[in-house]
């Protein structure tokens, strides 16, 4: 059985580097591709972030703004607070609305990326726990 290695290191959008910025907000390893920068014309973010196995950001809200996921490769989780979470799969878009408590990442055995197009700022809260994650299925 493939764990989609291979499709996200070998997408569309390079894998980029370690994603060490953004580390502490992560369990697991991700990488991260910037892809859009913002500027004094573009307030809007577009980067390619990347998840192996077992990786998921923590439960995070968006201000002033939202996020839009495209999963481009592998297969990932989403899920806001207080819903059943939700598998991705290539192709799945996501909207994410400002102020919408959130988290997203690779499922046990899988590699996963998707493009995140984000506007605003990130406020970063817990940590998932093992035991949040590990009862997804």
């Amino acid at each position: 059985m493939s764990n989609n290695e291979n499709e996200v290191k070998n997408g569309l959008f390079s894998l980029g580097a370690e994603n060490d910025a953004y580390a502490k907000y992560f369990m697991g390893t991700s990488y991260l591709n910037g892809l859009v920068a913002p500027d004094e014309n573009i307030d809007v973010a577009v980067a390619n972030v990347s998840f192996e196995p077992g990786c998921r950001n923590d439960w995070h809200i968006h201000h002033d703004g939202y996020q839009i996921l495209v999963v481009t490769a592998g297969q990932g989780w989403y899920q806001e607070a207080g819903k059943k979470a939700q598998l991705l799969n290539p192709g799945d878009v996501v909207v994410i609305h400002e102020g919408v408590k959130h988290w997203h990442g690779a499922t046990k055995d899988s590699w996963f990326a998707h493009l995140a197009i984000t506007k605003g700022t990130s406020e970063w809260l817990e940590k998932v726990t093992a035991e949040q994650y590990s009862d997804l299925d």
